[in-house]
């Protein structure tokens, strides 16, 4: 799996971005969000975390200017019904606070708001993931710094990787930067899978 790309902005519009790495052209479909922001860096470079998609007919490749919103965009397509493009359309609609409030906040016609979301589709995403989505996770977020975000992000990522569930994850996390908020990565994965 590729997680992600650099190079150089090759073509930038609000549906894909061309990113030219070494001379080979990767075409990424991007949201709204992702959009505004390699429009509003106004470099010539750009660094996309990405899914694939392989499908008989084609190979796709999605980007995302932050490892919360392919984490979200995953949670999504996880969703019966929802394939790549709803949910980019969902993205693309709404941040990743707003999706994670919309979920927590049983919100049907915030997605309902979003073309080609109807009413059973909205339900069906609340239903699948109000567990996978807590209101204190946007909240604790929003508490800390954006470094401490990101090694938060880093380090439930790992631990998902390593076989642990992400609620299992999340609540031990939660609980260490409650208390150690200065925490690097490696710090908070090591001391984790000592109380999982």
């Amino acid at each position: 799996m590729i997680d992600y790309i650099k190079g150089s902005v090759a073509e930038l519009n609000p549906a894909y971005v061309v990113i030219d790495n070494h001379g080979i052209g990767f075409m990424l479909n991007i949201s709204l969000s992702t959009y505004d922001v390699i429009a509003a860096a106004g470099q010539d470079e750009a660094m996309l975390y990405t899914y694939e998609v392989i499908r008989e007919d084609a190979h796709l490749l999605y980007g995302f200017a932050t490892k919360r919103e392919r984490e979200a965009f995953l949670q999504l397509i996880s969703v019966s019904g929802v394939g790549p493009n709803i949910a980019r359309m969902i993205l693309s609609s709404m941040s990743v606070d707003e999706f994670s409030q919309a979920v927590a906040g049983n919100n049907v016609a915030m997605f309902k708001a979003v073309k080609g979301v109807g009413a059973k589709t909205a339900q069906r995403i609340i239903v699948d993931l109000k567990d996978k989505i807590k209101p204190s996770d946007s909240t604790l977020l929003n508490q800390t710094s954006t470094a401490t975000s990101e090694v938060f992000d880093e380090a439930l990522a790992a631990l998902v990787m390593l076989g642990f569930t992400q609620q299992a994850s999340q609540k031990v996390l939660k609980s260490l930067f409650s208390s150690h908020p200065t925490l690097t990565v490696e710090q908070a994965i090591k001391m984790s899978l000592k109380m999982m």
